[in-house]
């Protein structure tokens, strides 16, 4: 395992959001795509998922160097037959992509009642909590299934190395002058990101999260960084993994095969730095059921649940979402952490995307 890293820098959500603009712009994005690859990236920062956040910026300047990541691409219908859209990304910025395909299914909603998109080809889309909170944020509830093709880094349940994607499911639901209920995650015990941050700094991963290349219990992250690799675990580790290990199928074949896209196996092995997403997202106008009550009843549920007596060492309990905003409010007021590790891969990346050295030098002086 690394040895420890130093403290983490805190940045604000503002400078950082500059930066990663600059970077973008600098290697070629239009200044709409680099907002919005910004804007998705920090925002996953400042929810506390920073396995998806600005540390994905060196990933993403690789896949452009091997020319996968294709810039100011945009969504691109290629069947419509109303209440269903499949949508082509182009290898374009799932940022993008994600957010355009978003867009299609919400307005066909806002007609039909419900619109089923599936969205194929799009390079990394990111935290996927983000597209739900786009379709909540316009009332409507969602529910979406992603898969990472042909980048295998899960183990199945009963297996011992890499078969299938991090492969994320996601829903939310919508409440008037209230958070959405969001619910994301990975069907990995961990995602990899995760696992990249926890290398970074030095620090292990929760038991049952890993196994090395022999198929046994690790916390050490450095099993998925470097040779010879081990595998995450599915949702549930050795005990109940099955569950995990379903969920990511079904994502698999929803996400990878409805779409258009392709699901991992032999032959759609990635070997280059592209992370490819399919995602088939169902959108839905909840004033479409018959269910005036809807919305109390929800409400009703999740007051409930929080005013269970708390258990032993727990200081609350938080419906889905709950911790992202928490975060989000603390990460606002006080800055985003950044690990030094981190910050200078960020650094290179800035560079290999055509910053000068002075340039890298003036952010790395401001953000320091």
């Amino acid at each position: 395992m690394n040895a420890p890293t130093t403290s983490a820098a805190r940045i604000s959500a503002a400078e950082l959001h500059e930066y990663v603009r600059a970077i973008w712009e600098q290697a070629g994005s239009a200044p709409r795509e680099a907002q919005l690859v910004a804007d998705h990236l920090v925002a996953a920062n400042l929810t506390g998922h920073d396995s998806h956040g600005v540390g994905m910026i060196p990933r993403y300047v690789d896949s452009l160097r091997d020319r996968e990541l294709q810039l100011n691409a945009h969504a691109s219908v290629v069947k419509d037959i109303g209440a269903v859209l499949t949508i082509d990304g182009g290898k374009g910025f799932g940022q993008v992509a994600a957010h355009e395909a978003m867009e299609h299914g919400i307005e066909r909603a806002k007609k039909l009642g419900v619109c089923a998109v599936g969205l194929r080809n799009a390079h990394h889309l990111g935290r996927i909590g983000h597209w739900a909170e786009q379709c909540a944020k316009a009332g409507f509830v969602s529910f979406h299934f992603v898969n990472v093709a042909g980048d295998p880094l899960v183990a199945p349940f009963g297996g011992t190395d890499r078969r299938i994607g991090t492969n994320p499911f996601c829903a939310a639901y919508p409440r008037a002058g209230k958070a959405p209920v969001v619910l994301d995650f990975a069907t990995s015990a961990v995602a990899y990101g995760k696992t990249r941050v926890a290398y970074n700094q030095g620090k292990p991963v929760p038991a049952g999260a890993l196994i090395d290349h022999a198929g046994k219990p690790t916390v050490d992250p450095t099993v998925m960084m470097e040779a010879p690799f081990g595998a995450l675990m599915p949702v549930g580790g050795l005990a109940g993994g099955h569950k995990g290990f379903g969920l990511a199928a079904m994502c698999e074949i929803f996400g990878g095969a409805l779409s258009g896209g392709y699901t991992t196996h032999d032959d759609t092995l990635q070997q280059t730095n592209a992370i490819i997403n399919c995602m088939m997202s169902v959108i839905v106008d909840p004033a479409a059921f018959d269910a005036p009550n809807a919305e109390a009843q929800a409400d009703a549920f999740v007051d409930w649940v929080k005013a269970s007596p708390l258990a032993e060492g727990a200081q609350r309990i938080y419906a889905p979402g709950e911790p992202e905003r928490v975060t989000r409010a603390e990460r606002e007021a006080n800055g985003i952490p950044v690990d030094p590790q981190t910050w200078q891969q960020i650094r290179d990346a800035a560079l290999a995307a055509g910053l000068s050295q002075q340039q890298a030098d003036s952010w790395s002086a401001r953000l320091r």
